[in-house]
């Protein structure tokens, strides 16, 4: 489990791609110390595990379902990416939770600058949308981020100087493609509340009743 608050950037230097595996060595910018083999560690918000620690560079293994569903299928050595070792329960969650399971991709739209923050608009599938809402949580390449705006095929964040200058989004175009987590709560609170048949069609106003949110538990 992540919080979104990226602890550094590193560098992709190795990709080894096969029939049966793909591996990626990433070099952090940062001390690893703490971190043994079998940890987890975000990367651009997908979650990977150590199978291999040389000081500041870890090896991880990358599933196919990881492949299908982010962009490492295209990453290339030398290509920065967003890291953050998984959470300690003793820490301060200044973020959201963040699973590191990447639900799909978006692409950067548009940004302008306004003040000292930089708007920045993202493009997504409405699977992905219908989990948002305004002034929700979402993870943009493993970023926590605050949803100014919603739309009907994309959503609107605020980065301030800060995270721009730490994390990848600071110098992402528009039409580069960007990893999107959403709420997970929200994912287990329509899972529960439709029974499992979210997916299969779409949920509207008239599945939701006091009655039903009382059996579910929701309220007493």
């Amino acid at each position: 489990m992540f919080t979104g608050i990226i602890e550094g950037l590193g560098t992709i230097r190795e990709i080894r791609s096969s029939a049966r595996e793909t591996r990626l060595a990433v070099e952090a910018d940062f001390a690893m110390e703490g971190t043994r083999i079998g940890d987890s560690v975000s990367a651009n918000g997908a979650c990977l595990t150590v199978v291999r620690l040389e000081n500041r560079r870890f090896t991880a293994d990358v599933s196919p379902e990881t492949l299908a569903r982010t962009t490492f299928k295209k990453a290339r050595v030398g290509e920065r990416v967003n890291l953050e070792r998984a959470m300690r329960f003793s820490d301060r969650l200044d973020g959201h939770l963040v699973a590191g399971h990447v639900d799909g991709t978006g692409q950067i739209a548009g940004r302008r600058q306004q003040a000292n923050t930089w708007i920045v608009d993202v493009t997504a599938a409405p699977a992905l949308l219908r989990y948002m809402i305004e002034k929700g949580s979402v993870a943009v390449d493993g970023i926590s981020l605050t949803i100014n705006r919603l739309e009907a095929d994309r959503f609107q964040v605020s980065v301030i100087p800060h995270t721009a200058k730490l994390t990848t989004i600071g110098f992402k175009m528009v039409g580069d493609e960007v990893h999107i987590e959403t709420d997970l709560i929200g994912k287990y609170v329509e899972r529960f509340v439709t029974g499992g048949k979210a997916g299969i069609r779409e949920m509207n106003k008239a599945d939701i009743s006091m009655d039903l949110l009382a059996r579910s538990g929701f309220i007493k």
